[in-house]
């Protein structure tokens, strides 16, 4: 069978030059500013890595997702945040530095958890058959695919820091824009299966979208971090990187199933209306503490 052009290269690019921007935004700065600053950063990974994925596993059986509906549910959750996480932060008065660190460092952290997470997750959803477990030569590629345009970005930042600066701009702006296609894809692959199941797909999407974002300010509260930095971190783990999942889910090379993009198509629609909503809630109810100087950190 030929392969797909749209799939072999469109992907691979679009999700290049989306890695490419997150570079850009990021300097060594950001990775040491984990030893610096620990608790918060711990905390938002733990909340990420650990309490997400439980939570996304106990939805898909709630909600009696298909196998690789249920699958694409655990990919996603599996997937760092996105760099909207930052603009969102922003606009919400959170903690832009702390989205920064964590979006960083997840993305370097997921080149191991996420296979380890849809490995699992297949052994457990799917028929022995079925399973596609991601080897070591796919995480290779993996880590080429996210890690590879995000060097190079940083890279370019720090030999070209002007032309970093306006490059960032265009590069968010064509990133967004091919999200969206990147979402239009996912769902043509799939259009029969998208419209059997868009409403328990939508039903868990929105219900993991919401306890993300419940979990990553929470959480946080409780352990007695500041408002800011507890914002960010609802931010950060209620954006996925939508358009990773998607790419791992059609690419041919890994698990090349259009079936497991659905979820992350549906999320990432939703994500950024309730991303907005969060913030004028906080906003509302926290007004007058968020209006005052960010406290020194």
């Amino acid at each position: 069978m030929t392969a797909d052009p749209l799939l072999t290269f469109f992907l691979p690019a679009a999700l290049g030059i989306i890695m490419l921007g997150l570079g850009l935004s990021l300097t060594l700065a950001d990775f040491a500013r984990v030893v610096k600053f620990p608790k918060p950063v711990l905390i938002g990974l733990a909340c990420q890595l650990l309490l997400l994925p439980l939570a996304c596993f106990f939805l898909a059986k709630a909600f009696g997702l298909a196998p690789a509906l249920a699958v694409g549910l655990m990919l996603l959750a599996a997937s760092p945040g996105g760099t909207t996480a930052n603009l969102y932060s922003h606009l919400a008065h959170g903690d832009v530095a702390l989205n920064i660190t964590l979006t960083a460092v997840n993305s370097v952290i997921a080149i191991l958890t996420m296979p380890l997470i849809v490995n699992l997750s297949l052994m457990y959803f799917m028929a022995d058959d079925q399973a596609i477990p991601l080897q070591f030569a796919k995480v290779v590629q993996v880590f080429a695919i996210v890690l590879g345009p995000v060097a190079i970005g940083m890279w370019l930042r720090s030999r070209f820091p002007g032309f970093a600066e306006r490059m960032q701009r265009p590069v968010k702006i064509v990133s967004a824009l091919f999200l969206l296609l990147i979402i239009l894809l996912a769902v043509a692959k799939d259009w029969r299966t998208f419209v059997d199941y868009a409403p328990s797909v939508g039903g868990a999407a929105l219900a993991f979208n919401l306890l993300s974002m419940a979990v990553g300010y929470c959480v946080p509260r409780l352990l007695k971090l500041n408002l800011r930095q507890a914002i960010a971190i609802a931010m950060e783990i209620g954006i996925h990187n939508g358009t990773l999942a998607i790419a791992l889910a059609l690419s041919p090379a890994l698990l090349n199933n259009p079936t497991m993009a659905i979820p992350a198509a549906i999320y990432s629609l939703i994500m950024f209306i309730t991303a907005a909503l969060f913030g004028l809630w906080v906003n509302r109810v926290h007004g007058a503490e968020l209006a005052e100087p960010a406290p020194g950190r």
